[in-house]
């Protein structure tokens, strides 16, 4: 009797809430393997020969099963060091929701902090700000204060691009003991400067969506405040560590980690020099690399460890980091009538993303509206989507070595990534009647087809590629195309798949210009 009923109760309530992550294939969560690295291999071969990023690597979890992981590239454009799954990267601003947030989230729990109190509750300088006295936490978490996005505190130590002695010394002594490079050391009082200046910044009268990150430095001095101990200690006490993620935290090189460390930008203005295993962001630096803005460094697999507490509610591995309630209060949109698709914290899909192509969707159109994560200046992105009990870890420095190119948006590389993981292989292992079983799919901007290469004639370097509809099966297009690549490749067929890009209903688009169509 008690084995039936504690099959029942499995079978209506699935324990993966509680799961570990383990490793497993795409088959295993009802994905095609072959579709999915097929189709990264050719978006993240394709993003790096267009220069969006000298490497990066992408870890996808479902059902509490790493599915995918796998690397790409290099470190830097001299493809020296490759990339390696365990590498760490400077997670910028995704800091803020695996940093700060989770202490916020904690002391919420407890009772220490209120969502809807004036922060200057807790946050005793702006009780005589008029324009800051009444705002709340959720409206800073939410980014629906009206602060402004961001201050450059690099102006306040720099003159005539030098730095003032004042605030940096290039030797370590009592009052200037936080690193920022090897050989440059920040005044240790600079943070009252920088909380100083924030006080005095000016606040939007208009209560509107305004992204701005200047609470995310005040966080970790909050949470010291509270909880009377270091926030680096109390984070790493609360969380990391009985997470098991190891590699998450700040100033790495202060740690022997045996994991290479990925390099973000040449950073020409004030270190001189590429910066490696230092905080790349200006602001996190000059408080000594330690903020809620940027400043944790980790790996993928750490990462998706974290993401995975969050996605089963506030559980890992049998252990309750958060109530369910916490988790889903913090990571639901708050203020959508004013046109603010946040969170509390976390970052969530645009309002009626599901409508939107892939260009304009942010993430993939194919997320659900309860999905939550947050992105990174350098290059990163972490996504969960409780629905498809998806986590999505995407690293890169798309910074090296300059935070100019923008193809990494431009290419839409990510939400292209994204969506693959949401075709599911029932579905394309059940074409319709008419498309022949070796037809390959290919979608863009939530439409697909169903391509089919029928013949290959080497001799005059020519090919016929039929489409047909997605769902009727009925055949839409025949088109006859001269390869100006070589055909004689063994692995032709594979690498078609891979460039061709999509059918428009008038051209078939082509990655590489790799085809020229017969007049």
């Amino acid at each position: 009797m008690i084995r039936l009923f504690l099959f029942i109760f499995l079978g209506l309530f699935p324990f993966c809430v509680n799961a570990q992550l383990t490793y497993n294939i795409p088959k295993s969560v009802g994905l095609d393997s072959t579709y999915i690295h097929t189709n990264v291999d050719s978006i993240m071969h394709d993003a790096i020969v267009q220069k969006a990023f000298p490497g990066a690597q992408l870890l996808v979890a479902k059902q509490g099963k790493i599915i995918f992981h796998k690397a790409y590239g290099f470190h830097t454009y001299d493809s020296i060091q490759k990339v390696e799954l365990n590498d760490m990267y400077d997670l910028a601003s995704v800091t803020k929701i695996t940093g700060p947030l989770p202490a916020l989230m904690k002391l919420y729990e407890e009772g220490k902090l209120d969502l809807d109190v004036p922060f200057s509750n807790y946050w005793k300088s702006w009780k005589n700000r008029n324009d800051k006295k009444d705002i709340t936490l959720r409206e800073l978490l939410s980014h629906q204060a009206g602060m402004q996005p961001y201050i450059v505190f690099l102006n306040d130590v720099l003159k005539k691009g030098k730095t003032k002695n004042r605030f940096i010394r290039h030797t370590k002594n009592k009052r200037f003991s936080n690193k920022i490079y090897s050989n440059l050391y920040v005044k240790n009082r600079f943070y009252k400067k920088v909380f100083r200046k924030i006080k005095r910044s000016k606040v939007s009268k208009d209560k509107v969506y305004k992204y701005s990150g200047l609470a995310s430095l005040i966080y970790p001095k909050l949470i010291e405040n509270i909880t009377r101990e270091s926030y680096q200690n109390y984070i790493r006490k609360h969380f990391f560590q009985p997470l098991g993620c190891k590699t998450l935290g700040y100033l790495p090189t202060d740690k022997t980690f045996p994991n290479t460390i990925v390099p973000t930008e040449l950073d020409s203005i004030f270190r001189n020099n590429y910066v490696k295993g230092y905080v790349h962001d200006e602001n996190a630096a000059l408080l000594g690399g330690v903020s809620g803005n940027a400043g944790l460094f980790g790996s993928a697999k750490d990462l998706a460890i974290y993401m995975q507490m969050l996605l089963q509610k506030g559980n890992y591995n049998g252990n309750q980091y958060f109530k369910p309630d916490t988790v889903e209060e913090f990571t639901r949109i708050q203020y959508p009538d004013n046109n603010n698709r946040r969170g509390l914290g976390f970052d969530k899909p645009l309002i009626g993303n599901d409508t939107l192509n892939i260009k304009e969707a942010y993430p993939a159109p194919q997320v659900s509206a309860k999905s939550f994560g947050h992105s990174g200046f350098t290059g990163t992105f972490v996504w969960a989507d409780p629905d498809e009990e998806l986590v999505f870890i995407f690293l890169s420095n798309r910074v090296y070595p300059s935070r100019t190119p923008r193809n990494i948006y431009e290419l839409n590389i990510r939400p292209k990534l994204q969506r693959i993981f949401y075709t599911k292989a029932s579905f394309l292992n059940n074409k319709p009647k008419n498309v022949p079983k070796e037809a390959f799919w290919k979608e863009k901007n939530g439409n697909g087809f169903w391509f089919h290469v029928e013949w290959i004639n080497s001799h005059k370097n020519m090919t016929r590629i039929a489409i047909y509809h997605k769902d009727t099966g009925e055949l839409i297009v025949r088109k006859k195309f001269i390869k100006v690549c070589s055909l004689d490749n063994p692995k032709f067929i594979e690498n078609l798949k891979k460039e061709i890009d999509f059918y428009d209903g008038q051209n078939i688009q082509l990655i590489d210009n790799c085809f020229l169509q017969k007049r």
